[in-house]
């Protein structure tokens, strides 16, 4: 992935001057990432067109990346024009580009059809190529440290937006002779809010008739939906689970994850208890270190109890700071002993290289300042 040399941003006075043509024709067109297999075989036989051009299109989306109907040149042309009419391959339009200085990261904003926005990010690591992608526009969780949370929420995303960013990230991973990775469910929003979408996303990029990517490249994560933990318990999946934990009590995480009021550690511990028992996988517990609020010896302590016999790991990721809030990052004093002292304890612990801070790569960080919020 080559970094850019500046921020490519499309202005607000640029977007009203197309959108309203562009978003007209999109508006009478639906999206063919938010139909599936079945549903564009129905009706693809109903045009009178043989079995096997839903293989042929689905080819065309899902492993060749098509960003149009007129590139799919195995088709006959009445085909792609009729594609054309009635469907759209463009569920997102780039708002902004921003890559890290280092060039190992780039945080995207989208725009989508009825005008919200969304990020996505991207991670280049010496091993693996990631996308961090969103599920939804803002959030309802209402977490104070996190930008998107104070945004508060929008509306869920379709599973067509939620793959067309693993799409795009595919694509943009592809250009640098790369081959995307990993899927992490990290971005703006809370997944098991938008249960149905989600997973539906996730079984259409997994299909070897499409994206074909294994189960084990996809991180779910959630502050604690407890329903949704045991949901996804039982869906015979082998995506990993990650849980953003953020705090070792409940006084503490009532404060900084505010759904612990409804679904509080004596819950959330027993249901991942169940997700590793029903698949087999460790979990994931995300701990966002906040300068001598939830980082100080004791909570260590607290920390090492509430997940003993538990097979998790605890990634410890220092704050990444939004702009306005009073909440700091850990010193990597602080940082280092917390994590010694969780090594100590014998919990499996790593600290988490922090990413994109100098283009807010953090969780709606980009968006909260576009629309200033």
């Amino acid at each position: 992935m080559h970094p850019v040399s500046s921020v490519v941003e499309l202005s607000d006075t640029f977007w009203s001057s197309v959108s309203g043509q562009a978003g007209h024709m999109l508006s009478r067109r639906e999206s063919l990432l938010d139909w599936n297999w079945e549903s564009l075989r129905d009706l693809l036989t109903s045009w009178g067109e043989p079995s096997f051009r839903v293989e042929q299109v689905w080819r065309w989306v899902y492993r060749s990346l098509a960003r149009d109907f007129e590139g799919m040149r195995n088709l006959p042309a009445t085909l792609r024009a009729r594609l054309a009419e009635r469907f759209h391959l463009e569920a997102l339009s780039l708002l902004m580009d921003t890559p890290s200085a280092d060039g190992e990261t780039r945080k995207l904003l989208f725009r989508l059809s009825d005008g919200q926005t969304i990020e996505t990010v991207l991670m280049r690591y010496e091993r693996r190529h990631t996308v961090c992608i969103s599920t939804q526009v803002g959030c309802a969780m209402g977490c104070p440290f996190c930008a998107t949370g104070q945004g508060g929420f929008n509306r869920n995303l379709t599973a067509g937006e939620i793959v067309a960013q693993v799409l795009f990230a595919a694509r943009a991973f592809r250009e640098d002779g790369a081959v995307l990775s990993n899927v992490v469910m990290m971005g703006m929003g809370e997944p098991l809010a938008n249960y149905e979408a989600t997973l539906t996303a996730v079984r259409r990029l997994m299909d070897e008739r499409g994206l074909n990517m294994g189960g084990r490249r996809f991180t779910i994560s959630t502050v604690g939906i407890v329903p949704g933990i045991r949901r996804l318990s039982n869906e015979g999946l082998p995506v990993a689970l990650a849980v953003s934990l953020h705090a070792p009590n409940d006084a503490l995480r009532d404060e900084l994850v505010p759904i612990n009021r409804h679904y509080p550690l004596g819950q959330l511990v027993p249901a991942c208890n169940e997700y590793v028992a029903q698949t087999g996988r460790r979990v994931t517990f995300e701990y966002a270190l906040i300068d001598e609020m939830n980082d100080l010896l004791e909570h260590a302590h607290q920390l090492a109890d509430l997940l003993r016999g538990l097979r998790c790991h605890v990634n410890l990721i220092p704050l990444n700071p939004t702009s306005g809030s009073p909440y700091k990052a850990s010193s990597p004093a602080r940082v280092q002993t917390f994590h010694g002292a969780l090594k100590r304890l014998h919990v499996p612990t790593t600290v988490r290289l922090r990413r994109g801070i100098d283009i807010q790569a953090g969780c709606g960080q980009l968006r909260s300042q576009v629309h200033g919020t």
